[in-house]
C-alpha cells in the first residue's frame, strides 16, 4: 500500500465520466496523491464533495500543471457522446493535440514519467464489419474523409506522436464502450435510450440493425490501468475488453427480462451516428492479456449491475 500511497498521479480531463469513476476506484484502493486538472475546477471540487472526497485531492486549471511532479499523468481530455462530438466538430483535433502537447512536452523534462492516454477504438476507423485484431490496419478514407471520422482520426494522429517516442512510457487505451452507473442517460447511445425507456415506462424505437459492443465496466477500467502501471515501463497501444460482447437482440431481450423494457424494431433511423456505423465495434486483440490484465465481467453482466442501480437512483 505504501507504493501507491507515494505514487503521484495527475488526470487530466477530471470531469468526464470515466475519469471521475477512476478517481473513485483510485480512492478506494488508496491511492493519496491525485492531481486533478480540469477546464472548471470548481466543477471538480462540488463533485468530489457530492461523492465524499472533499478535501482529499488538489483540484486545479490546467495553468497549475506544469507547477506539480507527477509519476503518472492520465488523459481524459476529449468527448464522452455523440452529440458533443458533433457539436466539437474539427475544433476535435486542436483540442486532442494541445492537451497532448501539454503532456509530452512535460515528458521531455520528466521522462522516467509514465504517460495514458485515453484513445478509442475509432482510431482504427469507421468501418467495423469484422472486431478489430493484432492485425487490424488503421483504415482512413483519405481522400474523401467524413466529419465522422475526425474523432478517430484526431486519436489515431496522437498515437502516432507517442510511438515516435519509444523510449517514453507511453500506452495508449483504446476505449470501444463503457458504461456505468453514473452515466448521463440523457446521452445518445443505445443503451442510454435503452434506459430512458425503462424509466419512462415508454417503448422503444429501435433500428433492426445487428450491432455487436462490448461494454467496459468501471471495476475492470481501473484494473487495466492498475496492470499497465504494474508493469514495466513500455510505449504500447491496448485495447479495452470484457470478459464477453453482446450483440443487440440479446440485450434487448435481457432488459426486458431484467427491467421490462418495452421495444418495436422500426425502419426509421433512430440515435446520433457521430462516428459512423459500426456493426462489430469491438475488438479481439488481447494484448493487455500482456500486462497482466483479466477481465471478470462480461458486458451483459457489467450493463445489469450498472444499470440496476441507475434505475434504482432515478427518482419515482
Amino acid at each position: 500500500m505504501s507504493e501507491l500511497q507515494h505514487r503521484r498521479i495527475a488526470i487530466l480531463g477530471a470531469t468526464s465520466q470515466i475519469a471521475r469513476d477512476l478517481i473513485v476506484s483510485f480512492a478506494t484502493a488508496g491511492e493519496k496523491h491525485l492531481f486533478l486538472f480540469a477546464r472548471r475546477p470548481d466543477d471538480v471540487a462540488k463533485w468530489l464533495d457530492s461523492v465524499d472526497l472533499q478535501g482529499r485531492f488538489l483540484a486545479d486549471s490546467f495553468s497549475g500543471f506544469a507547477r506539480h511532479d507527477y509519476d503518472v499523468v492520465i488523459n481524459f481530455v476529449g468527448v464522452g457522446n455523440p452529440a458533443q462530438a458533433v457539436a466539437m466538430g474539427n475544433s476535435i483535433f486542436d483540442v486532442t493535440l494541445r492537451y497532448d502537447e501539454l503532456v509530452l512536452d512535460y515528458l521531455q523534462t520528466h521522462p522516467a514519467c509514465r504517460y495514458l492516454f485515453l484513445s478509442s477504438g475509432a482510431a482504427y476507423g469507421s468501418s467495423f464489419n469484422e472486431p478489430a485484431t493484432r492485425d487490424t490496419p488503421a483504415n482512413v478514407s483519405i481522400n474523401k474523409l467524413s466529419p465522422q471520422e475526425w474523432y478517430g482520426v484526431a486519436k489515431l494522429h496522437a498515437e502516432c506522436r507517442h510511438r515516435a517516442h519509444p523510449d517514453w512510457a507511453i500506452v495508449d487505451i483504446r476505449v470501444f464502450n463503457y458504461f456505468s452507473h453514473t452515466q448521463d442517460i440523457s446521452a445518445r447511445f443505445l443503451i442510454t435510450d435503452i434506459l430512458r425507456a425503462i424509466r419512462d415506462k415508454v417503448v422503444l424505437k429501435t433500428s433492426p440493425e445487428f450491432i455487436v459492443r462490448d461494454f467496459l465496466h468501471p471495476s475492470d477500467f481501473h484494473q487495466l490501468v492498475s496492470a499497465l502501471l504494474s508493469s514495466p515501463a513500455t510505449n504500447a497501444a491496448v485495447d479495452c475488453y470484457s470478459r464477453a460482447p453482446i450483440d443487440k437482440p440479446k440485450l434487448l431481450t435481457a432488459m426486458q427480462e431484467k427491467f421490462g423494457l418495452r421495444y418495436e424494431i422500426t425502419a426509421a433511423t433512430v440515435g446520433v451516428n457521430a462516428t459512423g456505423g459500426k456493426a462489430c465495434y469491438y475488438s479481439l486483440n488481447s494484448r493487455a492479456a500482456d500486462f497482466g490484465y483479466q477481465p471478470s465481467l462480461t458486458s451483459l453482466e457489467g450493463i445489469l449491475q450498472e444499470s440496476e442501480k441507475i434505475l434504482h437512483l432515478q427518482p419515482q
